[in-house]
């Protein structure tokens, strides 16, 4: 009888871990706009040390126009926003297992990338480019051969040097934006991949040494949830359409971009606007 007893509670201790196992192992559970506006405030991942994207001040405050455009689509919910800084490894992460409810974090729109999230329709645009000296004869893709390059481990600019660098070129990657930055300014590197808007950052730390070499791909970011969330989705593009329209998304250009707002295609091969 013991032992019978000994066997029963086995089996159900054995089929708790099981469900305890499946319930992990499950993605987070999808929040609506009601959810969120129930709640008070959204969590939102942005990035912590990528200006003028998303960055923290000294005095603790997020900012930056991934920061300012959140805290625009807070205010159209009629709640708070809470910032999660994260770096580039861990944007899509943090939004899968829950830890986040949008990502407004300077996430390009890239086919992969749509497999594992679910993009809004775009709110800014970008490019992938080649950073280096002003005295460095890089003129096409071929040429990078000759120097190191640094890169944001598993961001854009990692996956477009990968793809255009000649066999033999020598690629470290950082962990993050604000790392790659200083490897090339510290001369841990030679040449930097990176964005349109990483020569302020380098001007700031080595004035007039470095210049845009190449340019490798042309980019728009949009805010990230999960796949499926349809309403999530569905008030995002609502929200964008509106600030292109009501001088909203201008203004924030005007702040941290200075240029003016692009014209945004309607559609990405590859890259859908709208949850399923």
């Amino acid at each position: 009888m013991f032992k019978s007893m000994l066997t029963r509670r086995n089996a159900m201790l054995g089929a708790a871990a099981l469900v305890a196992a499946v319930t992990l192992a499950q993605p987070a559970a999808a929040i609506t706009p009601d959810e969120i506006k129930a709640r008070g405030k959204i969590i939102v991942g942005i990035q912590g040390d990528n200006p003028p994207w998303g960055f923290v001040t000294s005095g603790g405050k997020q900012d930056g126009l991934d920061a300012d455009i959140a805290t625009l689509f807070a205010k159209e919910l009629g709640v708070s926003v809470e910032f999660v800084p994260l770096e580039v490894n861990n944007r899509i992460p943090a939004l899968t297992a829950g830890r986040v409810d949008v990502l407004f974090a300077t996430m390009a729109m890239l086919p992969d990338r749509a497999k594992a999230v679910q993009f809004s329709k775009p709110y800014v645009a970008n490019a992938i480019v080649l950073i280096g000296p002003k005295s460095a004869e890089i003129k096409t893709n071929a040429d990078m051969a000759k120097f190191t390059v640094g890169v944001a481990k598993g961001a854009a600019q990692d996956t477009q040097v990968t793809k255009n660098a000649p066999e033999g070129t020598t690629i470290r990657r950082y962990d993050g934006d604000a790392a790659s930055v200083q490897a090339l300014v510290s001369g841990q590197v030679d040449t930097l991949g990176g964005n349109i808007f990483y020569m302020d950052r380098v001007n700031k730390a080595r004035p007039g040494e470095f210049e845009n070499k190449l340019e490798f791909q042309k980019l728009y970011n949009g805010a990230c949830t999960r796949l499926g969330e349809k309403e999530i989705n569905a008030a995002l593009n609502t929200f964008i359409d509106k600030i292109k329209t009501n001088g909203d998304l201008k203004a924030v250009y005007d702040k941290w971009m200075k240029v003016p707002v692009p014209e945004f295609p309607e559609k990405l091969e590859g890259i859908p606007f709208a949850a399923n």
